[in-house]
């Protein structure tokens, strides 16, 4: 069978090819995370008529973290250039700008699922379920070219439930091949928990409540870090090598150094090091 591949760089953000999607679609309410509130549809006051952020590079100072940490997995893009196809929502009648703002968030979780559809083909102790995975790729890809009526149809939860199946016999399958007593920690709460140094290979950390945890130097190899909430969470010196289903956004959250160790699916993100 032909191996059915996504393009990992149609899955991130090209803020150039669209018009300003998150900061529109979305709402924000204020908080630690953004300086004031945001109702869905209405633009935030800091974007420019060139679809740009205004404050773009003081984010942080300004008391808007949560725009920093935030990715559309090139959900963005596709809406704006593919689903309406270039058409802006400023010059747009308010019908059509009310269509992209709803197909947004639909998009954008599709393609979360795209990453985590990738990345799971990208492993080897995957195979036995790399036909299934295939197929949900391809349905994923086909939802989310639809058209804006058939998107605002879609019932997104139901088909994450059945993606979400498939990941979960990947995760499975990627982490019983590594040794060690394999840690359960699904939807646990760690919060500011005391981790340094510890354990957790091939762990299973789904949706677990990392918030402000300290695992200065934890050993997370071929850990499943789906969902898990890192905002805070000290990752300063820690081995993430093969850790898998962790996104940009979650890293982005979290606080880390130059001798934190990160699978190649993600970067560092720049603030680890600019001490900001």
């Amino acid at each position: 069978m032909r191996e059915q591949r996504v393009d990992r760089d149609d899955l991130r953000g090209d803020c150039a090819n669209c018009f300003g999607l998150c900061c529109v679609a979305l709402p924000f309410a204020r908080s630690a995370d953004f300086a004031i509130d945001k109702d869905a549809g209405k633009p935030c006051p800091n974007l420019g008529e060139d679809h740009r952020c205004g404050i773009h590079a003081r984010l942080r100072h300004k008391g808007f973290t949560g725009c920093t940490v935030y990715d559309c997995f090139g959900a963005g893009q596709k809406v704006s250039q593919v689903t309406f196809g270039g058409r802006d929502w400023r010059t747009a009648d308010r019908e059509h700008a009310r269509r992209m703002v709803e197909a947004f968030p639909v998009v954008r979780q599709l393609h979360e699922l795209l990453w985590y559809l990738t990345e799971a083909l990208a492993l080897p102790a995957a195979r036995p379920v790399h036909p299934r995975l295939r197929q949900a790729l391809e349905k994923t890809e086909r939802l989310a070219r639809q058209t804006p009526e058939e998107l605002a149809a879609l019932d997104v939860p139901a088909h994450r439930q059945d993606v979400n199946a498939l990941l979960l016999k990947t995760s499975e399958l990627a982490r019983a091949g590594i040794p060690g007593r394999k840690k359960e920690r699904r939807g646990a709460d760690l919060m500011g928990a005391r981790l340094k140094g510890a354990d957790l290979r091939g762990a299973n950390l789904r949706g677990a409540y990392l918030i402000a945890a300290d695992l200065t130097g934890a050993d997370l190899r071929g850990a499943d870090l789906i969902g898990a909430d890192l905002r805070d969470t000290d990752l300063t010196d820690a081995d993430l090598t093969g850790a898998f289903f962790l996104t940009q956004p979650q890293l982005d959250a979290a606080r880390g150094s130059a001798g934190t160790r990160l699978p190649e699916s993600v970067t560092r993100p720049a603030h680890w090091t600019a001490g900001l």
